[in-house]
């Protein structure tokens, strides 16, 4: 169907005006002022801002761990992202001990077909390079055969996911050759298991060891030392979840030579802190339990300064959902609470209201970090993060005076959690589109499971790079 919306002041990366956008077959036709054209819905966005759908690049539904798995499956994850405005993410991807890519990728498929309410790409778990898992020759076909562009590789948990430096080498060797960005989890593992080994041993078992054991120095080690592996290799990196200070430097360093690197931070390092680690009513602390873990409160202003600076270039959740029933599981021992937290449904809200109300970043820089920047990084530029024509009319009609509460009693996610509980916040989608469909209008939920479709990306793509920036 053709849908109209008329008079909202669109907002993309570049440019903030007021216009019309008529969209048929799923894709934005024309956008002018006062289009005189027929529609068979037409939407008044007077007043309102008119933002491309959100576009999140880190997210984990429906992911095992340690016997458990997340609590949101793609249903609920995307029930939640839709109402928050996000419509497109990449998910990982987790290739199990003795599991080829291709075997890794169907699990994965099956967990979204039927369920799928937004578009999602993968991103691959490389943890097995082995005579019965994957190859180096089968990951290199990953880009053209699968349209999976990105390879993301664990310096830590030793126990399920950590690779060695061999390893991730070897892969960042493979991208240099196919394309594809190395995402990187940069922690590192072998001291962690000796902090966490003596902390246990010293009777240290309450959830405030789980930062404790992980201090920022040993992601800025990691971070540093992925980013000269990736420089030696050619190979683009893509640093996840940025979480303070001794981790953002190497990356500006790198940055300013010119080098490949690229970083995100997440919703949660701006608002939760160590001292939350410390809450001891009910075990409330497990809650904040993530990883990288929360910073003390100092890095929150270092990393809203990092985004607006453009040192780094994405803001993600790391959408991880777990009950307190499953955070429980580590009453006794920080080492078994799960690591996650729920972040899809709120990250508009709170970056518009923290970011750009509060006079952090611009409007068009949100849109930038939250949708065209994640777009362009991975292989989805243009036909997702901007309104253009020609793209998919994936929308936000954005209410910026909407007020709204947030909180795990009215959000969609599964979990009876929410990080953000209790923060108010000025601004909320009104009204999303996905392809020119409208998935929510007026606290409803009009998508149905299975019309989200698998997003095949393109490979990194060359002008992106720092120095054809610093060029250009």
């Amino acid at each position: 169907m053709s849908v109209l919306i008329k008079g909202g002041r669109v907002v993309t990366a570049a440019d903030d005006y007021v216009a019309d956008i008529f969209i048929e077959g799923e894709r934005i036709s024309l956008i002018g002022e006062s289009l005189d054209v027929a529609a068979d819905k037409v939407i008044d966005a007077t007043g309102k801002y008119v933002l491309p759908g959100a576009v999140d690049p880190h997210t984990h539904l429906e992911m095992p761990w340690r016997g458990k798995t997340t609590v949101d499956d793609f249903y609920h994850g995307h029930v939640a992202a839709a109402f928050g405005g996000t419509t497109t993410h990449i998910d990982f991807c987790i290739q199990a001990k003795g599991q080829t890519f291709g075997e890794a990728l169907a699990t994965w498929h099956g967990k979204r077909e039927g369920k799928a309410l937004i578009d999602n790409g993968f991103h691959i778990i490389v943890t097995d390079l082995s005579e019965n898992g994957g190859t180096l020759e089968e990951l290199a076909t990953l880009p053209e055969e699968h349209g999976v562009s990105s390879y993301k590789l664990f310096m830590s948990y030793n126990d399920s996911l950590r690779v060695s430096d061999e390893d991730l080498f070897r892969v960042m060797q493979v991208a240099a050759k196919t394309g594809a960005c190395v995402m990187v989890h940069a922690e590192n593992g072998d001291v962690i298991e000796v902090l966490m080994a003596d902390a246990i041993a010293a009777g240290n078992t309450a959830p405030v060891y789980h930062a404790l054991t992980r201090p920022p120095e040993l992601e800025g080690e990691a971070t540093n030392r992925a980013i000269q592996l990736a420089h030696v290799a050619g190979a683009p990196l893509y640093v996840v979840h940025v979480s303070c200070a001794e981790s953002l430097a190497p990356i500006v360093i790198a940055r300013e030579k010119g080098w490949d690197v690229w970083g995100e931070t997440c919703t949660q390092y701006f608002f939760v802190d160590t001292s939350f680690l410390e809450r001891l009513e009910n075990f409330e602390a497990a809650n904040y339990v993530y990883t990288p873990p929360p910073r003390p409160k100092h890095n929150q202003e270092i990393l809203w300064n990092a985004v607006r600076t453009n040192a780094l270039q994405a803001i993600s959740t790391d959408h991880c959902a777990y009950t307190l029933e499953q955070k429980a599981l580590g009453k006794d021992d920080f080492r078994q609470i799960p690591n996650g937290a729920v972040g899809m449904e709120n990250r508009l809200q709170l970056i518009h209201h923290f970011g750009v109300r509060e006079g952090r970043i611009t409007l068009n820089r949100m849109v930038e970090l939250l949708s065209t920047s994640p777009a362009k990084l991975f292989g989805m530029y243009p036909k997702k993060g901007t309104i253009v024509v020609g793209g998919d009319a994936d929308i936000v009609v954005f209410d910026p005076e909407k007020h709204a509460t947030i909180s795990a009693k009215t959000h969609h996610s599964a979990a009876d959690i929410n990080i953000f509980e209790g923060t108010e916040v000025q601004g909320s989608p009104e009204i999303v589109l996905l392809r020119g469909n409208v998935i929510v209008e007026g606290g409803e939920l009009h998508a149905k499971p299975g019309s989200g479709q698998f997003v095949h990306r393109a490979r990194f793509r060359s002008e992106l790079r720092p120095a054809a920036l610093a060029t250009a």
